[in-house]
């Protein structure tokens, strides 16, 4: 008969790696974790769960979403979650390699989650001088260009409340009226033009261009980004380059109309 070794409480456990542990668990086994189902569980105050939860998302752990619930991160993806993801790039693979082929720049799927997006996947340009792979990057959705894409596909009260709801407050996202102010006119703009504009505002050598993926089931979830070295980024704005963009999200949009699980 096999020995099964039982593993007791260390008698100098540190308690709040403990409930963090604990935490990780619970995101394992649910599909989506409420602060107040946390706290709960964990047997602590609710402020105590988030900050707990913060931290976990800021090492990319968990993430949060529109309705202030969180899944696992991409440090924590299950099989279930790499399914999901391997199926969607399948689907927009062709789509993503001929705007690759056609722009010659470097072009991303990403993927919003509250107020972050993290890339899915990436088809490098031709160019010998381009911008690298970026597959599981997390970024602040507010200041990437995919990111504004998909914010600007939102209603404007699910933006007031990612970024000004007690959750914004608690994760350290929230922004002043003014700042939210200048989101809110920076994404009239992108709905104005269709597509996003990122000069060098997450990385200073970097410019990328972004368009929502418009999705019936799931607005202001997906979109599409173009990145190149900022000496090329007048070239991103050409007519010709914008017009592939925007196809090219508009195609991945009928690929996955009727699949709700995307």
């Amino acid at each position: 008969m096999q020995n099964i070794r039982i593993v007791k409480r260390p008698e100098y456990a540190i308690d709040s790696v403990d409930k963090a542990l604990q935490l990780i668990t619970l995101l394992q086994e649910r599909e989506w974790v409420r602060i107040a189902d946390a706290a709960r569980e964990l047997g602590v105050a609710p402020s105590t769960a988030h900050r707990l939860m913060s931290t976990l998302a800021y090492r990319g752990f968990a993430l949060q979403d529109d309705q202030r619930r969180y899944c696992a991160g991409p440090v924590l993806a299950g099989d279930a979650g790499r399914a999901r993801i391997r199926a969607l790039v399948a689907r927009t693979r062709p789509h993503l390699e001929a705007l690759a082929a056609e722009s010659r720049e470097t072009v991303n799927l990403v993927e919003r989650v509250g107020v972050t997006v993290r890339f899915l996947h990436c088809v490098e340009g031709p160019q010998l001088l381009r911008v690298g792979n970026r597959t599981g990057t997390i970024l602040p959705a507010r200041t990437s260009s995919g990111g504004r894409a998909a914010l600007a596909a939102l209603p404007q009260a699910t933006v007031d409340q990612l970024y000004t709801g007690r959750g914004a407050q608690l994760g350290g996202h929230r922004l002043e009226p003014a700042e939210l102010a200048e989101l809110h006119e920076e994404l009239a703009t992108t709905r104005a033009r269709g597509y996003s504009l990122n000069l060098g505002r997450t990385e200073p050598e970097i410019a990328a261009m972004g368009a929502a993926v418009a999705l019936p089931q799931r607005p202001g979830v997906l979109a599409v980004t173009l990145s190149a070295p900022i000496s090329r980024a007048p070239l991103l704005e050409q007519p010709d380059t914008v017009a592939a963009l925007r196809r090219a999200a508009e195609a991945i949009g009928r690929e996955l109309e009727h699949e709700p699980s995307f």
